[in-house]
């Protein structure tokens, strides 16, 4: 049965602090997405980016582009396809006054009318991914109707593009109960970015610098600074341990040398969740992000390389923790949504004791001291 929603549509031309610029790595195992975001500090390249989109336009037509400051329009998910229905405000537009030009992330329609042409709807993040050459439109009294052919059957829409609410609402589902470790070199992001997807995801966040210090009953620089960073990883390495087999749980991770993450030993619990990275890049843009991460992973030096999803963070405001938590969704979607069985592998990996066999699951009587299978005859 199609389910409808009803949404009303922000200016889609407007730059959005929000809306997180995405690019992604190619590996030979696909473990690994990538996503930069770019608070305060960088929203003026990301504007500079569209002014420079919306003069080329200008320069291909004469006719002016305006867009609305709201598009209504309603959106329906029925299982193969999705279809959008936008306000024309005027039964008197033909066709040859639509544009539709759809790829498969991306939809842009606008029409020409009254010798200016308006945006109703301009996205390069469509929810999920479509087959743009199926694609068919046509005029339903005052109503623009575009029908979407998805890629995915299986995959539910919860709106026509990715959003907060959308990737909420989306990844919920496809986690399937499965937790979140937050890693990275700042517990402060850890952190924030832990509190904006519980609340988001409705799990339970938890923070082990807050356990460590119940359980120590001292900060968590005092005890490094009595004991040792090792002695702190040790101590959050239990902790993680007893977390291992919580479901519906945001974790955030302590940062820097004192985090059990940041070693590569300490691992075999934090892979009974899906891991995101959250590293603050140096680089001034997205190909030197790609090739920093490629670096790290290829140095093999942090933890943080065993991270399924890495977030790159070009500068880091609080304020824009929303837009933080934003692109860990879409990378986690992404990644969830090109292995379909990961999540129940997560489960097999947890029942089987979080032996550090991840993601090359050994059968049940594996030895990880030896590397040996106890229940093989001997030879």
């Amino acid at each position: 049965m199609a389910t409808a929603l009803s949404f009303v549509l922000p200016n889609p031309t407007k730059p959005q602090p929000s809306f997180p610029k995405t690019s992604f790595l190619s590996l030979s195992t696909p473990k690994l997405l990538f996503f930069t975001t770019h608070p305060p500090s960088s929203l003026p390249l990301a504007s500079a980016r569209l002014r420079k989109t919306q003069n080329h336009i200008l320069l291909c037509s004469s006719i002016p582009i305006v867009s609305t400051n709201t598009t209504h329009y309603e959106f329906y998910d029925d299982s193969s396809e999705v279809e959008l229905r936008l306000e024309l405000e005027d039964e008197n537009i033909s066709p040859g006054q639509i544009f539709v030009d759809a790829s498969e992330s991306s939809l842009v329609i606008r029409v020409q009318h009254s010798g200016y042409q308006k945006t109703l709807l301009d996205t390069n993040s469509l929810y999920g991914v479509i087959k743009p050459s199926e694609t068919i439109w046509y005029i339903d009294e005052a109503q623009l109707v575009v029908n979407l052919k998805k890629q995915d059957p299986e995959l539910k829409w919860p709106d026509i593009m990715e959003s907060w609410e959308s990737l909420t609402t989306g990844v919920m589902q496809l986690l399937k109960g499965t937790s979140v470790f937050l890693v990275g070199e700042s517990t402060e992001i850890n952190h924030k970015i832990a509190r904006e997807l519980a609340v988001g995801l409705g799990y339970t966040p938890l923070i082990t610098k807050e356990l460590l210090e119940a359980y120590g009953k001292q900060t968590v620089d005092s005890w490094v600074t009595e004991e040792g960073s090792d002695a702190v990883a040790e101590a959050e390495g239990a902790i993680l341990e007893s977390l291992s087999s919580q479901a519906r749980a945001v974790v955030a991770t302590l940062g820097g040398e004192h985090g059990a993450a940041r070693r590569p030993n300490k691992w075999q619990h934090l892979f009974a969740g899906f891991t995101v990275w959250l590293s603050q890049s140096e680089a001034s843009d997205e190909e030197s992000a790609k090739e920093e991460a490629k670096k790290n992973i290829q140095d093999g030096l942090q933890g943080y390389t065993n991270a399924e999803v890495v977030v790159k963070l070009q500068g880091w405001d609080p304020t824009y923790s929303k837009t933080v938590a934003q692109a860990s969704l879409s990378a986690l979607k992404r990644l969830l949504l090109s292995d379909k069985n990961l999540t129940g592998r997560k489960s097999l990996y947890i029942r089987l004791g979080c032996r550090g066999d991840w993601p090359d699951i050994k059968p049940p009587g594996w030895d990880p001291s030896t590397g040996a299978d106890a229940s093989a005859p001997p030879s």
